[in-house]
């Protein structure tokens, strides 16, 4: 075999391992919104002219380099807080990754093999519907994982009026169609067709663009002041009782620095103990004071049945009436622990405190905070803007807590901030976002980030935000719009190309 016949076969793998890795500036903290659209141009460029079997594994490259660059964070969780062995830490974070690209593996082999006709039915119908049904799928199937999706990083670009109106995954397939069109349009046609192409992709940006001037919501009622409180408590000492005295004093430190305010939130697990434990010596004296000044604290705190058997991560919201939202969607291995009985020695290994949650039951994800109804959510639950929905339209504004300290000085706390900039935008509604170590914030109901606290820093901050009526046409129909158009792309794609 000769050397430029290998170079000709190697380069659509290199093609699609690097357009994998240039999606990952398209999301925070890089901003390169553009680079979504190149990075999927060129993965049409390395499945060109593929059987079905190289679209496969041309794809999967394609997925090595989105997640590996994008999502390889996951081993600090697993060897830094985690306590697992630093090379069984990185092979497991390999098998992730690995895994994860499966789903972009199926889209170069099942474009390869359903679109084998004309090169525009490929390009501008089953390869967005194909890459926006696999992004949907990946957010659920096996209690998901929708962290990357495409749409994420078009929220500081023109694209980010389709958010409020078909959701994340409607903005992943804009940005989908858009690479078709760019590709093919460079690739394939001129004249007439090229400038049809180019028209087509004006109209969808500034659409985007025209989209993201509407409000879709209204306010109700005069600004609530808020505050959102961060301790930057490690998470190496987090759970360590000697500590716990000294943690509860930054908490009650920062919430008087913040003074007269209608709002307080504290991060996931701010308390590092069970709400039976610490109900008299703290949280009895704190609920009598903030009623007195007229205040709401929600803060994080785990709660256990009476009995000392099953145990929740839980939101507790004190003030004038007391309330509680238990979190409904667990994080694997981090907050229970799957296939115990198969698992027996990996499960040793993972030495992680308060891993074994059990889960919520709550039919909505709704918290009484004083006057108002809130859309609560803990930790990554924000990444599913499906369920957060659910709150909704009752909702007047949104709480995320969290505790990204599991990260460490990684993407991921800036990705997980964008994350919950998605969730306001798709709801229409303020959101207050509290954090251990950061980034916590206050957030508008446009996704623009009004006040935050940077990472790795004690402090917080404060802001107005409006309780907000009514919902954005993603509140009252969810994916369901984006799914059945992409199935309808996929099933006229499929018939053309038979044709």
């Amino acid at each position: 075999m000769s050397q430029s016949f290998r170079m000709a076969s190697l380069w659509p793998l290199l093609i699609a391992f690097a357009a994998g890795a240039l999606a990952v500036p398209s999301f925070a903290p890089f901003g390169g919104f553009p680079l979504a659209v190149l990075a999927l141009a060129l993965l049409l460029l390395a499945l060109e002219g593929a059987r079905p079997r190289a679209g496969f594994w041309r794809g999967w490259l394609f997925g090595v380099g989105l997640m590996g660059f994008g999502v390889f964070w996951i081993r600090i969780s697993l060897n830094e807080f985690g306590n697992m062995p630093a090379p069984v830490a990185q092979l497991l974070t390999l098998v992730f990754v690995a895994a994860m690209a499966l789903y972009y593996g199926v889209l170069g082999w099942a474009l390869r093999r359903l679109a084998a006709g004309p090169d525009w039915v490929g390009a501008l119908l089953c390869f967005p519907a194909l890459y926006v049904l696999l992004e949907w799928l990946r957010g659920w199937l096996f209690t998901g994982f929708p962290w990357l999706a495409l749409g994420y990083g078009q929220i500081d670009g023109p694209l980010v009026g389709w958010v409020p109106l078909v959701g994340v995954y409607g903005a992943s397939l804009v940005v989908a169609l858009s690479a078709g069109l760019l590709w093919w349009s460079v690739r394939r046609v001129r004249g007439r067709g090229r400038a049809l192409a180019l028209a087509v992709l004006v109209v969808l940006w500034g659409g985007g663009w025209a989209l993201a001037q509407l409000d879709w919501t209204q306010p109700e009622g005069a600004p609530l002041r808020a505050s959102v409180v961060q301790a930057n408590i490690p998470q190496a000492i987090k759970w360590n009782p000697e500590t716990g005295p000294a943690t509860v004093r930054a908490y009650l430190e920062l919430t008087r620095d913040y003074g007269e305010v209608d709002v307080v939130v504290w991060p996931e697990t701010a308390l590092p103990d069970f709400l039976d434990v610490l109900r008299a010596p703290l949280i009895d004296p704190l609920a009598e004071r903030a009623r007195a000044a007229g205040t709401e604290i929600v803060l994080g705190i785990p709660v256990r049945e009476p009995d000392g058997g099953r145990y929740y991560n839980a939101l507790l919201a004190i003030g004038s009436v007391e309330d509680r939202y238990f979190k409904r969607h667990l994080v694997p291995f981090g907050e229970f622990l799957p296939f115990k009985a198969w698992l027996g020695p990996l499960i040793a290994w993972f030495e992680v405190p308060m891993s074994d949650f059990s889960r919520g039951e709550a039919a909505r994800p709704l918290l009484q905070v004083g006057a108002h109804p809130v859309g609560a959510s803990i930790c990554y639950e924000d990444a599913f803007g499906a369920e957060l929905i659910e709150a909704l339209p009752e909702a007047r504004y949104l709480i995320n807590v969290s505790n990204d300290a599991w990260f460490g000085d990684s993407l991921a706390p800036h990705q997980h901030l964008q994350i919950a900039r998605a969730r306001a935008l798709e709801s229409g509604r303020d959101l207050l976002r509290a954090t251990n170590t950061g980034i916590s914030a206050i957030i508008d109901h446009r996704g623009r980030v009004i006040e935050r606290v940077p990472a790795f820093v004690r402090g917080g901050a404060s802001a107005e935000i409006q309780p907000r009526l009514g919902a954005t046409p993603f509140a009252r129909l969810g994916n369901a719009p984006v799914v059945v158009l992409a199935t309808l792309m996929l099933v006229l794609g499929i018939a053309l190309a038979r044709r």
